[in-house]
């Protein structure tokens, strides 16, 4: 009996996989793509396979319904919707294995969805996409057309009470992951990796969405880590990984003379790696609306270019006197070194920034050398910053 368990024991130390395997089928309530004709071969269209195992588990009202695509295998799909909602009040989706897209653009084929992404979930409440796999969707040869024409890898749509990780993301044609009209929602251990030359490649986009949270997750891309877009509120991004990349960004806001919101945003405990910028709200000048009430907290930056930065003449000038409105927006406990002379870059249009404190910033050149700030028509308060602030009260 011992030397019968003892073999039982090497077997699942030698091979991972395995445990994965017994974890797989003691789910209740499984529908697993395998069981639905998928080959897993890295080569066979599975979407039909996919789609067959979800209307399934949406339709399934026992337990939890839990679709899943096993370990060490590779599926390749075309562009898929898992449709919702669905009859169950909750709905896992397990991914062990690694889904990829078609190896070229020009063998995408269009499944209808007006949203331009690989992969959407829709209309799903109670919605669990997890299992440690990789989502591959292989963007590399989108990446010299326009980004209009790019999709996104992973959309949620209107799905609320979302949990997401932990996953790996890969090169994605645009951003990795979209999150669009969602309430309550959950990011975490993710890893979301595209080259720094990748174009328009954020890590993950928020808009129109209520409650999110971001967290333990490592994003480097060639765009922003995280931007926060238009109808956005309280969102909480904690203890993650920056860079390279274009740092996490609120906005941009007000392009083409549009009303935008974001408000109730806070950040805190970052890593910023070799970002273009570390903490960013661009709004465009001409556009109406407002970003208020944001917190960047506790940040590390390691030769950042902007590691504070807001621009309210974001890429326009032609609009004087109207803009998106900037307030109680807080900069605390920063420290670190950027690559650039100027470390603070305040560009506010003629209505002003109000209420922007900047409390405990100590950054300084790649070599210790002294760093310096911009500032117009930004109003509030500095305390203990270095580089010193003078168009602040001290």
């Amino acid at each position: 009996m011992k030397v019968l368990f003892s073999l039982l024991l090497v077997l699942v130390i030698a091979s991972p996989s395995l445990c994965s395997k017994v974890r797989e089928s003691n789910i209740p309530n499984a529908f697993n793509i395998g069981n639905y004709g998928a080959k897993g071969d890295g080569h066979t269209d599975d979407s039909n396979s996919f789609l067959k195992a979800w209307k399934d588990a949406c339709s399934s009202t026992k337990d939890t319904p839990t679709l899943i695509v096993p370990a060490d295998k590779i599926f390749m799909t075309q562009p898929l919707t898992f449709q919702g909602p669905c009859k169950s009040a909750t709905m896992n989706v397990t991914i062990s294995g690694t889904i990829t897209a078609p190896p070229n653009c020009e063998h995408w084929k269009s499944n209808g969805n007006d949203h331009d992404s690989w992969i959407t979930f829709s209309h799903i409440s109670g919605l669990v996409v997890n299992g440690g796999g990789t989502l591959n969707a292989q963007g590399d040869s989108w990446w010299d057309k326009s980004s209009s024409h790019r999709p996104t890898a992973v959309r949620f749509l209107g799905c609320n009470n979302l949990k997401h990780g932990p996953m790996t993301h890969l090169n994605s044609p645009r951003n990795h992951i979209s999150i669009t009209g969602c309430d309550d929602v959950l990011i975490s251990n993710v890893n979301l990796t595209a080259p720094e030359t990748s174009p328009n490649t954020d890590g993950v986009d928020i808009s129109s969405s209520t409650k999110v949270f971001i967290e333990h997750s490592t994003i480097s891309t060639g765009d922003d880590c995280v931007a926060i877009n238009s109808g956005s509120k309280f969102i909480n991004i904690t203890n993650v990984n920056c860079g390279p990349g274009h740092g996490i960004s609120v906005g941009s806001l007000g392009k083409n003379g549009e009303y935008s919101t974001v408000e109730e945003v806070y950040v805190s405990d970052i890593i910023f790696t070799r970002t273009t910028n570390g903490a960013r709200i661009k709004t465009w000048e001409g556009g109406s609306g407002y970003a208020r009430k944001i917190i960047y907290n506790n940040i590390t930056l390691d030769g950042v270019k902007n590691p504070v930065i807001i621009d309210q003449q974001y890429d326009a000038l032609q609009y004087a006197g109207k803009g998106v409105k900037i307030s109680d927006v807080t900069f605390r406990n920063f420290r670190g070194t950027t690559k650039d002379k100027i470390a603070i870059k305040l560009n506010c249009c003629s209505i002003g920034c109000t209420n922007i404190v900047l409390e405990e910033i100590n950054i300084s050149g790649l070599n210790g050398e002294r760093s310096s700030s911009s500032c117009k028509n930004a109003h509030g308060s500095s305390s203990s910053c270095n580089p010193t602030v003078t168009c602040l009260n001290n």
